[in-house]
């Protein structure tokens, strides 16, 4: 299943992969039928005290959770589900964009939407934003019949809405929706106002009065550090960045590099953004990227390569249930190992490297408004799933005043009216897939404390962590790494406070430079 929606991922138009895919989908929900079957055998078993001793508790919260997901009679539904989400897929990755003379794709565009002349970011947001205005239509048509696709799958669970059923796809055995949305309060109260003076603080170094949207991937009027180097040169330096902070993460990587476990470049035909998958069976994990020569490759692989590192130390365990975390565990690792790289930012960006990090650091703080929203707004979605096109744009709206009140969008029509959204691929494939990031991040910016302080024994925490795979929830699994939970008191609003003074720290730094 990895292999197979991974060979569609790398090439979207090749037919045997399409063909291989769609067949994938359809054996899916007969497969899941069959481990549901075994897991309410071992839910049911007199034997369970002994299981669990054997095994963890955690097991059986997680099928306890899956069993409540599914029934025989969804089967058909989800097989629909995921050709609709492939769909999705499929139609962004076949996107075109006409921008100074060239035919770019989605992945391509980005990096002329992140440079220091502001018209030609405007002009590249354009031609961007065009594209999805002509694919509208589409793009309403798929997500309606996902909203109502999963709502009636809810029903037919017994569920009143989708975002139950979506919570326990996701596998949240340890919180729920209230503490969610206890959280996203949090975020307006604490990280809303931190994050807006930010975007005032990168509109007076740009030299305008309020920033617009192609301006907020830009704080330097000379533009983004980049990497000084392609990516054979990237992987050479990140060979020596890994072996240098741990000897468990060199080893890894060189297995990777040995092992061609990476497609990192853009190309035609290929879906857009990153992600990691892995292949029990070899016990290894697939690194896919879309380096377009920004900034944004070197966060995105040091991302990924967290998640890669975890499941290559986790490929031991007992359970393939184990072998992955629940997803917000999954992204403290994926964020945290972006933060526990910045001692060797200069091997990919020299002397601009201090920038990159304290722009590396904004960004994860105005970044948790953004993750929050995406939250609120599929929390919103689903609670109304009748709600037509229009209405969920006005939804959109709504939630980008609550958390990014800074955003002006100006002379790109489609997303001011509420569109924005339809960019974001968790929004269509992976329901509920978001919050995560925003509770990983309150983490990360644990360990990155950590590190300064002692950056040895961090790291070892670290590893030790992702040896760990998903035996505990989520948190459990934080807290036997040292780190507090998202969910407890104060828990945003102090590494919120660490992180401002460091960017007050890093500005008057970057000040003394040139740009």
């Amino acid at each position: 299943q990895s292999l197979t929606h991974l060979r569609f991922n790398q090439d979207t138009t090749d037919g045997p992969a399409r063909r291989n895919r769609q067949r994938c989908d359809e054996l899916s929900p007969r497969i899941t039928r069959l481990d549901v079957s075994m897991m309410r055998a071992l839910l049911a078993s007199p034997r369970r005290t002994d299981l669990e001793r054997l095994i963890s508790p955690q097991a059986f919260s997680l099928w306890e959770s899956d069993v409540l997901a599914f029934d025989p009679t969804i089967e058909q539904d989800l097989v629909t589900e995921a050709s609709l989400e492939a769909e999705y897929v499929e139609l962004l990755a076949s996107a075109r964009v006409r921008f100074q003379g060239e035919d770019l794709n989605l992945a391509q565009i980005r990096r002329h939407a992140t440079g220091p002349d502001r018209d030609a970011r405007l002009e590249a947001e354009l031609a961007r934003w065009d594209w999805f205005s002509a694919s509208a239509s589409e793009l309403d048509r798929i997500f309606d019949e996902l909203v109502r696709l999963r709502t009636q799958m809810a029903h037919k669970l017994g569920m009143e809405t989708y975002v139950e059923l979506g919570y326990r796809r996701m596998r949240r055995v340890d919180y729920r929706a209230d503490d969610v949305e206890r959280f996203r309060a949090q975020v307006r109260e604490t990280v809303v106002p931190l994050a807006a003076t930010l975007r005032q603080r990168q509109a007076a170094r740009l030299g305008l009065d309020r920033l617009c949207y192609w301006d907020e991937a830009v704080h330097d009027p000379g533009g983004n550090p980049e990497p000084l180097g392609d990516h054979i040169w990237m992987m050479s330096q990140a060979q020596r960045m890994f072996d240098s902070m741990h000897p468990a993460l060199g080893a890894f990587f060189t297995m990777m590099r040995d092992r061609g476990l990476l497609d990192l470049l853009a190309r035609d035909g290929k879906s857009d953004g990153g992600f990691c998958t892995g292949f029990p069976v070899w016990g290894v994990p697939f690194i896919f990227g879309n380096f377009n020569g920004s900034k944004a490759d070197v966060e995105v692989f040091t991302h990924e390569s967290g998640h890669a590192f975890q499941f290559f130390r986790s490929a031991q365990v007992e359970l393939l249930d184990y072998l992955w975390p629940t997803s917000e565990s999954c992204e403290v690792h994926s964020m945290g190992l972006e933060l526990l790289c910045w001692p060797y930012m200069e091997l990919f960006f020299g002397d601009r490297a201090e920038r990159f990090r304290r722009n590396h650091l904004a960004d994860a703080i105005t970044f948790i408004p953004y993750g929050a929203a995406v939250d609120h707004f599929q929390h919103l979605v689903y609670g109304e799933p009748d709600a037509s096109p229009s209405a969920r744009h006005e939804m959109w709206q709504q939630v980008e005043q609550k958390y990014l009140p800074w955003r002006r969008y100006r002379d790109l029509s489609y997303p001011a009216m509420g569109g924005f959204w339809q960019l974001q691929r968790h929004i269509y494939i992976n329901p509920f897939y978001y919050i995560d990031y925003c509770l990983a991040q309150t983490c990360a910016l644990q360990l990155w404390v950590r590190h300064r302080e002692d950056p040895a024994e961090t790291m070892d925490a670290f590893v030790s962590l992702c040896g760990r795979g998903g035996r505990l929830p989520f948190q459990q699994l934080v807290r036997s790494a040292g780190l507090v939970s998202p969910f407890d008191e104060g828990a945003l609003a102090r590494v919120v406070e660490l992180a401002a003074a460091a960017l007050e720290t890093m500005a008057r730094t970057c000040s003394r430079q040139t740009c």
